[in-house]
């Protein structure tokens, strides 16, 4: 059967990028049990649930181990947020740790008035 794509015969080329990519995944990563309990919790007691509580909560001591902060001083912040402003800080890290192409956010209400936006002249 034929094709259009080129015959590998490199295989050491082959060989060193399927190493690459079986251990892109196999960085030890490791944080104390009683800061995720902590994080996690805190989500869960904000209203958050589970799945969501969880992944907030690995983003969150992923971007404190970056940072350098401890991650209960960062907890001790955030405890005298509303939950508006906790939604939007969450978001804004969460957004910081993904693709460009995909990111997250809530709708605002439009606070202008739309009689003056017809009395505008272009």
């Amino acid at each position: 059967m034929s094709s259009n794509f080129p015959v590998a015969n490199n295989t050491d080329t082959d060989q060193r990028v399927k190493l690459f990519f079986d251990t892109y995944f196999n960085a030890p990563v490791s944080y104390p049990a009683s800061e995720i309990d902590a994080v996690i919790g805190f989500f869960r007691k904000r209203g958050f649930d589970e799945v969501a509580s969880s992944s907030t909560a690995i983003v969150l001591l992923q971007q404190a181990k970056i940072d350098e902060v401890n991650v209960f001083t960062l907890l001790d912040t955030l405890k005298g947020l509303t939950d508006l402003q906790l939604s939007s800080v969450t978001t804004a890290v969460l957004n910081a740790n993904r693709q460009r192409n995909s990111t997250l956010g809530f709708k605002q209400q439009d606070t202008s008035d739309l009689i003056e936006q017809r009395n505008v002249m272009v």
